[in-house]
């Protein structure tokens, strides 16, 4: 099973964009997600998670004051709104799931499908 990732792209400084993760012909509307980056040569990083219900989210502080997730779950699709962009951010970003919990995780090894990621690339 595959998530489908989109919305990368190319920016400026101080820009926004929004990312979108799909999951074609399934349903994760029972599923914590979460988005990760990779940034070249470094390792995979938490970036925010959203429960099942999207009534809990949770934030790295490097992007907590700047970015918001959200989910359509009619929609099978979750969201990460970025604003304010900043060079550091310039990643992969993966969108994951995984079966709900209590406790929302930023570990890359508590979540079980991972999509494919997109390039977001922020010009100084």
């Amino acid at each position: 099973v595959q998530l489908q990732a989109s919305g990368g792209g190319l920016v400026q400084a101080g820009g926004s964009l929004r990312l979108s993760c799909a999951a074609p012909g399934r349903t994760f509307s029972n599923h914590d997600m979460a988005w990760f980056r990779q940034a070249p040569g470094k390792e995979r990083e938490f970036v925010a998670a959203i429960s099942w219900t999207g009534s809990r989210t949770y934030f790295t502080d490097s992007v907590k004051d700047r970015f918001s997730i959200s989910r359509d779950n009619a929609k099978n699709t979750v969201y990460l709104q970025m604003f304010s962009l900043e060079p550091q951010d310039t990643a992969v970003y993966y969108c994951a799931a995984r079966t709900s919990r209590i406790v929302l995780s930023s570990k890359v090894n508590d979540y079980d499908y991972w999509g494919l990621g997109t390039q977001v690339t922020v010009s100084s």
